[in-house]
């Protein structure tokens, strides 16, 4: 009768970003899984710990749905004492909704508003060297690569970038 229950416990949903495939891992972390990966079977499998408390799991596999189903099944073998030695062993179907949810980042970037980072370089004089001399700097070691929007205002530039730290710039 417990296990019988706990099967009733057994469907949940499971949240992944459409545009950059990664899976939530709650409350806020992200992490890139492909289909029936080790990691995607770790993900769902630590959502279903609260759950499974009273009973020991032997073994979890994936069962294949299709892809456009938007169902993952995972096929669960668990056991319980139910006597004093006797173990009762059963196989369970459980089957994960995936429903769609932009990551933090995916969202950024969808509301043009992608950028972590600006930084902001400012000249008070009448004379633009200097500006233009950090422009040149900026070309010959390819530091425009690592930015998402450059803007020029009237007193200098702004660099937005998408990380606070870019490999290379220091």
């Amino acid at each position: 009768m417990v296990l019988c229950f706990i099967l009733a416990l057994l469907s949940d949903r499971a949240f992944m970003c459409k545009f950059c495939n990664r899976w939530l891992i709650p409350p806020n972390g992200w992490l890139h899984a492909e289909r029936e990966s080790k990691e995607l079977l770790s993900i769902l499998l630590k959502k279903l710990k609260p759950t499974m408390t009273k009973v020991r799991l032997t073994d979890a596999s994936f069962l294949w749905t299709e892809p456009h189903s938007k169902r993952v099944k995972l096929k669960l073998t668990i056991q319980k004492e139910v006597l004093t030695g006797a173990v009762l062993q059963q196989v369970f179907i459980v089957e994960f909704i995936v429903m769609n949810q932009m990551c933090d980042d995916c969202r950024r970037a969808e509301a043009k508003d992608f950028w972590r980072a600006c930084v902001q370089v400012r000249q008070k004089c009448e004379f633009k060297k200097t500006l233009f001399y950090l422009e040149q700097l900026v070309l010959k070691h390819s530091a425009h690569l690592n930015t998402t929007t450059i803007k020029p205002v009237p007193t200098g530039v702004d660099f937005f970038y998408a990380k606070c730290r870019t490999p290379g710039i220091h």
